[in-house]
């Protein structure tokens, strides 16, 4: 856009050059025929008519080419003097046109004319060619076409040029950007170049990234040492309830109790600060590409016989050869997390259904359950750390372990979903193209809760 306004902008300046050096043409033109018809008119006024004919004739000359050709008439119109044809002897006539041969070829030449009135009727007429100025503004119209284009050309190529490094400078930053969502809190905006504007917008958000960066893992870091500086104390609490599970001293009931609890705690802490490392991003170092398919196969044969001790089933409909780019063990978790949170939470005679599957270019994997599901208002409360719904609240667990498998997904740029209309809870994986490899295409339908 700015490369066609600079290419109309150049265009209306040549035009405009091109009519101010033709109205100068003309006015040179008419200000010698001016200057010459003054002359003559003065010879009039001084020597009378001879005194005219005589000056007409002398500055005619016999030149084949003069500089000017004149004509005088009398009141009735009779040549007096002068070659020019008798039809310029008109009032308010600025031009004639005048046969001419020349080189043997016999053309038309259109002469500028001034016509004097003298006295006694007499008709002073004063013509010069006016070629030369025709072909000058013939000459600047055609240059002023080819310059226009040419500068419009220009423009177009080196707006194109300019773009493309620019887009191109873009697509850089644009990958750094794409570095820093992906958890590489080192990664800063590149320079692009264009002008300080874009430079100082570059260096105020890589100041913010900073100091957004600081901010984060200063947090990080005070749960990381709450997180550890509890964990110690309880840990020495656990072994001591060990020892004293194991001598046999004290009420074992209530030791069995407070075991149960301080185990409860410590992978409460554990949990915590699995979740800080992976929100820092520390795992992605290990990712390479997982056979999905396989681990969900794995997964279920190991749950099948937890699944079934609890009253429940577990169905897997899992499609072949489904590869996405991850951590084997991270995403392990993920789904056993998933499966033991629907095995925790929901009643005997429950139907599991594990399920992989592709939908255009992305797989998606399922864990569902008919369950009594989870209201709509509290779906997105649920991957939030400590978030426990009251019917829950008698259960075991911190309400960490969804909140882990949002961790892990993030991690691996997967959308978690819970999808509407699903019967009891529905937990939906959707890896995305950049994270989704070798998939296939011959995948099962997606089965409903029987």
């Amino acid at each position: 856009m700015l490369a066609v306004v600079v290419a109309l902008g150049a265009g209306a300046l040549l035009l405009t050059v091109e009519r101010q050096i033709g109205y100068y043409a003309r006015e040179a033109s008419d200000g010698m025929l001016r200057a010459e018809s003054s002359v003559l008119a003065a010879e009039y006024a001084d020597l009378g008519l001879s005194g005219l004919t005589d000056a007409i004739a002398r500055h005619r000359g016999s030149d084949a080419d003069p500089p000017y050709r004149y004509l005088l008439t009398d009141k009735t119109g009779h040549r007096l003097s002068g070659d020019l044809p008798l039809q310029a002897a008109r009032i308010g006539q600025a031009s004639v046109t005048v046969p001419e041969d020349f080189d043997g070829t016999r053309h038309v030449e259109r002469l500028a004319t001034r016509v004097t009135q003298l006295p006694d009727g007499l008709l002073l007429v004063v013509a010069t060619d006016s070629f030369d100025v025709q072909q000058l503004r013939h000459r600047l119209g055609r240059f002023t076409i080819w310059s226009g284009i040419a500068i419009a050309a220009f423009a177009l190529i080196g707006g194109y040029l300019v773009g493309r490094v620019f887009l191109r400078r873009l697509a850089t930053v644009n990958r750094s950007i794409d570095r820093i969502i992906d958890g590489d809190s080192e990664e800063r905006l590149p320079m692009i170049g264009f002008g300080p504007e874009f430079d100082d917008l570059t260096r105020n958000l890589n100041r913010m990234l900073e100091r957004k960066d600081a901010a984060m893992e200063a947090l990080r870091q005070v749960s990381t040492d709450i997180a550890h500086d509890l964990r110690t104390p309880l840990t020495r609490l656990h072994q001591r309830l060990e020892r004293l599970q194991a001598s046999g001293a004290g009420d074992p009931d209530s030791i069995d109790a407070a075991v149960e609890q301080t185990n409860g705690l410590l992978a409460t802490f554990e949990a915590l600060l699995r979740i800080g490392s992976i929100e820092g991003g520390v795992g992605r170092r290990r990712f390479a590409p997982v056979d999905l398919s396989e681990l969900l196969d794995r997964i279920h044969a190991a749950y099948l016989p937890v699944v079934e001790d609890s009253g429940q089933t577990f169905i897997a409909h899992h499609a072949a050869g489904v590869t996405v780019i991850g951590d084997p063990d991270l995403l392990a978790q993920l789904f056993t997390n998933l499966i033991e949170n629907a095995i925790v939470h929901t009643p005997p005679g429950t139907h599991i259904v594990s399920r992989l599957h592709i939908v255009g270019a992305e797989a998606v994997a399922e864990i569902c359950d008919n369950g009594p599901g989870i209201p709509f208002d509290e779906r997105e409360k649920v991957f939030r750390r400590f978030y426990r719904r009251d019917a829950s609240r008698n259960t075991e667990g911190a309400g960490l372990g969804l909140a882990l498998v949002a961790a892990i997904a993030a991690l691996h740029q997967a959308d978690c979903t819970i999808p509407d209309g699903a019967m009891g809870l529905c937990v939906r994986l959707t890896f995305h193209r950049s994270s989704a490899i070798d998939q296939v295409t011959d995948a099962p339908k997606h089965h409903d809760l029987p």
